[in-house]
């Protein structure tokens, strides 16, 4: 069963198509810095320093970022030419609302068509996951890049037996669209902060694993609603 992690997973463009372009090698790592916050929110994009940077065409860098403009990672306004996506309190609100409905769509769907190859995929994830720390040892404020893997394994494996390409193609926009919130807030520092992230991710999987469909879709909500608050309390959106 194939397990969508990114829109481009299903989407077949011309970049994706062919992996060993220079136009798939810029799209993946402009890409992969917006969504790190490598490129921060709002940041100019020059085509000609992108291009050297990454050794490929002016051309290969504009198809890239054409890409990029249609997974709204950036916008292109005239004489301005492109930008990161800039994020607001709206966005984020409207990001999480609409995860929360497709996501609780798509879970709903696996529990109830998920088979045993599917769980034993789950507790796989789970089992990673909770064996990792969320930040690199001795640097609290930095996000470890194999939890973040890790982290979205385990969402795409609970709605893995979900069996709907389009609802997953969004599940898995929406996903990225909101990493790119939570990782500007894990460089913030939180004294006050009492969340148990592992708590909320065992409440999710148990009740999953018991086909509890109404209690997963909370706890599945009550997480990402919690995250939302995190972020936009850290980063004063």
């Amino acid at each position: 069963m194939k397990i969508i992690h990114s829109p481009t997973d299903t989407i077949p463009p011309a970049l994706a198509e062919s992996p060993g372009t220079k136009s798939h090698r810029a799209y993946t790592q402009i890409r992969a810095d917006i969504l790190s916050c490598t490129h921060l929110p709002g940041m100019k994009l020059n085509i000609a320093a992108l291009a050297a940077d990454l050794d490929v065409s002016l051309g290969a860098v504009r198809e890239a970022l054409s890409m990029l403009q249609s997974e709204a990672l950036v916008v292109s306004e005239p004489q301005r030419g492109y930008t990161v996506s800039p994020v607001s309190p709206k966005e984020l609100a409207d990001i999480t609302e609409a995860r929360i409905a497709i996501e609780a769509m798509c879970l709903r769907t696996s529990i109830e068509r998920g088979d045993l190859a599917w769980e034993s995929r789950l507790v796989a994830s789970w089992h990673r996951l909770s064996r990792l720390s969320q930040t690199e040892a001795g640097k609290d404020l930095h996000l470890s890049e194999t939890w973040s893997h890790a982290h979205a394994d385990f969402h795409a494996e609970l709605v893995g037996a979900c069996g709907n390409d389009w609802l997953l193609r969004m599940r898995a926009m929406l996903y990225e669209q909101s990493e790119r919130y939570r990782r500007m807030s894990v460089s913030v520092p939180q004294p006050n902060a009492t969340r148990d992230v592992p708590a909320e991710h065992k409440a999710i999987f148990d009740a999953v694993m018991e086909r509890d469909v109404e209690r997963a879709v909370a706890a599945l909500e009550n997480h990402l609603r919690k995250t939302a608050t995190i972020v936009r309390t850290s980063v004063a959106l």
